[in-house]
C-alpha cells in the first residue's frame, strides 16, 4: 500500500423524501489499499457507493480524486474517472461469451458496421491471462463457476482502466475454496496499486483482506480503524451502537419427537440416497460446499422439484408432496436462498408480502376481513422487529436485513411445524443476524423444527443441535453438537469433492 491518496469523500450528505440517508460521511482510499466499509443494513453504505458510482448525486460534500475535486453526475462520469462498482448481484449476460461481456456496448469494430470478434477475443484473453486464469475468452459465461464470474466482473471493471474498484458482498455466494481464489486475485490488484472499497458482513474476512475499516451507522461516519488492530467486538459495537452480549442465542433441549424422516431420496444426477431425520424443537444444520446439493434436497421436500426414488415421512407416515401448496398444507415452510429472485414481491408492500401465503386467514369467498389482515401484518412486523415507516412501504425499499425478516415473517404466518431456512442471514448485518438467531431460538422452544442451510460455519456450529454434511449430492456425515468444529465439518464436506 502506497501513501498516494486516490479518493477522498468528505462530509457527504444525501436526503431522500422523508429519509436522511447520509448525514456526514467521510472516506479516504489509498492506492493499493483494501478499505472495508461496514454498517448495518440501512446504514447508508449503498447510498454512499451509488454517489461514488454516479447513480445518485450528493446534496453536499466534496469528492476528491488524485487531489482534484470532481463532479460525478452519471455512471459514465464515474467510469471516466477510473471508478467501477461490482454489485452484489452479478450483471453478466449468461448466454454471451466472456469476451462479449467484458466489452459489451464498446465492442471493437471493423469499419462502421461490423464487430471485430477476433480482436475482442484476443484483447479479452490478454486480460484473462494477466490474472493467470484458466478461462478462454470465447467461453459462455453460464459455463463458469460463480467465483470465475466474479473475476470476469473484476476484469470487465479493470478494462475501463479502473483505479478505484468497489466490491459489494463479493463472497456472499462463494465456497471457502472460491473465496481463497478471489482473495488471491484481490492481492494481485493491490500490487497493481488499485484501490478497493470492500463491503462485507462477514467479519471473519476482514482480517484476511482489509487494510482499514470504516464504520457508518444511521447515515453518519463513526470511525476508521486499522484492520490488524480492530477487534470484532469493537467493530460490532461501532456498527450497532451497543455491545452485543448474546450474538448467538440458543437454548439447547432434548428433542425427542421425530417430525420428519427422509429415506433414500434420489433425484437426477446430483442427489443420491439422502437419508436423515428431524426432531420437533431442534435446529438441524446442513453444511457443505457450494453445489453439494443442500438446496436441492429441500426443494424436493417442499415439492418444488420432483424426486425419482425414496420416501418422505411426516410424524411416521409416508407422504407424497407434489407442489409447495401441498407442503404448506402439511405444515412445511421454505425460506429460499435468494429472497429477491424467489421470495419477495419487490414492488408490493410489506403488508402484501407478509400475508400473501396466509390469505385463507382473512379472505372468505368474496369477503376480505381487512382488520384480520392488519392484525396478521402487525403481529409479524412486531415479532420480527421489521424496521419500516409503514405497512404500506414498498418492500423493495427496505434494507436487506428487513427484507429477509419480511420473508421469514410471511412463512411464520402460515404456522409451520417444519421451517426450512436456506442461508437465512446471507447479506444481513450483525444486528439483524442476532435478531434472526433469537427468533429461531424462540421458535424451537415452542416446538417448531428448523432445518438451516448455511455456508457460514460459525453460524452452523453455534446454532445447530446436529449437523448434516453433504458433498457432491450425498450425505457424508451427521455430527452431534459435542466436539463440533470447522475442521471436522470441512473434512466431511470434501469427502467426495473430486469423485
Amino acid at each position: 500500500m502506497s501513501e498516494q491518496i486516490l479518493l477522498e469523500m468528505n462530509h457527504i450528505r444525501k436526503e431522500f423524501p422523508g429519509v436522511l440517508a447520509l448525514k456526514d460521511v467521510s472516506l479516504q482510499l489509498r492506492a493499493g489499499e483494501v478499505h472495508a466499509l461496514l454498517g448495518e443494513n440501512g446504514a447508508g453504505k449503498s447510498t454512499l457507493i451509488k454517489i461514488l458510482g454516479g447513480i445518485y448525486s450528493k446534496d453536499s460534500g466534496d469528492i476528491v480524486i488524485d487531489g482534484k475535486s470532481v463532479s460525478i453526475n452519471s455512471v459514465l462520469d464515474a467510469q471516466k474517472l477510473g471508478i467501477s462498482v461490482i454489485h452484489q448481484e452479478l450483471v453478466l449476460v449468461p448466454h454471451m461469451s466472456v469476451a462479449e461481456n467484458i466489452y459489451l456496448g464498446r465492442e471493437p469494430m471493423k469499419g462502421a458496421r461490423f464487430v471485430d470478434f477476433r480482436k475482442m477475443q484476443e484483447d479479452a484473453q490478454k486480460l484473462l491471462d494477466s490474472f493467470e486464469l484458466d478461462i478462454r475468452s470465447e467461453t459462455e459465461v453460464s459455463d463458469l463457476t460463480i467465483a470465475q464470474q466474479q473475476i470476469v466482473e473484476i476484469i470487465k471493471a479493470l478494462s475501463f482502466n479502473a483505479k478505484i474498484l468497489v466490491m459489494d458482498e463479493p463472497t456472499s455466494s462463494l465456497s471457502e475454496k472460491d473465496v481463497d481464489f478471489l482473495f488471491d486475485n484481490i492481492r494481485k490488484l493491490k500490487k497493481a496499486q488499485v484501490g478497493i472499497i470492500y463491503i462485507s458482513h462477514r467479519m471473519s474476512e476482514l482480517k484476511q483482506i482489509a487494510d482499514k475499516i470504516t464504520v457508518i451507522r444511521d447515515g453518519e461516519y463513526i470511525g476508521t480503524r486499522n484492520s490488524e488492530e480492530a477487534t470484532t467486538d469493537e467493530l460490532i459495537a461501532m456498527m450497532v451502537g451497543r455491545k452485543l452480549t448474546n450474538y448467538y442465542t440458543r437454548t439447547f433441549g432434548n428433542p425427542s419427537e421425530k417430525v420428519l424422516e427422509v429415506k433414500d431420496l434420489s433425484s437426477g444426477k446430483l442427489l443420491k440416497d439422502i437419508s436423515f431425520h428431524l426432531f420437533s424443537g431442534e435446529i438441524l444444520g446442513f453444511a457443505g460446499l457450494v453445489g453439494a446439493g443442500r438446496s436441492e434436497v429441500m426443494r424436493c421436500i417442499f415439492g418444488v422439484d420432483p424426486y425419482e426414488s425414496g420416501q418422505i415421512l411426516l410424524s411416521g407416515s409416508a407422504v407424497t408432496i407434489n407442489n409447495p401448496e401441498e407442503a404448506m398444507r402439511k405444515g412445511i415452510a421454505l425460506v429460499p436462498e435468494s429472497r429477491k429472485k424467489e421470495a419477495l414481491f419487490l414492488a408490493q408492500s410489506v403488508k402484501y408480502n407478509i400475508t400473501i401465503k396466509s390469505l385463507g386467514e382473512f379472505i372468505h369467498g368474496i369477503h376480505v376481513n381487512n382488520a384480520r389482515e392488519m392484525e396478521i401484518t402487525k403481529k409479524y412486523v412486531d415479532t420480527m422487529e421489521i424496521k419500516t415507516p409503514s405497512y404500506q412501504q414498498t418492500v423493495g425499499n427496505l434494507s436487506g436485513g428487513n427484507q429477509q425478516k419480511v420473508v421469514i415473517g410471511r412463512w411464520l404466518a402460515t404456522k409451520p411445524r417444519i421451517l426450512i431456512l436456506d442461508e437465512p442471514t446471507r447479506g444481513v448485518d450483525v444486528g439483524a443476524k442476532a435478531e434472526i438467531y433469537s427468533i429461531m431460538n424462540e421458535l424451537v422452544k415452542e416446538g417448531v423444527a428448523i432445518i438451516m442451510i448455511s455456508s457460514e460455519l460459525p453460524e452452523v456450529i453455534n446454532m445447530s443441535d446436529r449437523v448434516v454434511v453433504m458433498s457432491n449430492g450425498r450425505i457424508t456425515g451427521c455430527l452431534s453438537r459435542e466436539g463440533l468444529t470447522q475442521e471436522k465439518i470441512m473434512y466431511y464436506a470434501t469427502q467426495f469433492a473430486t469423485t
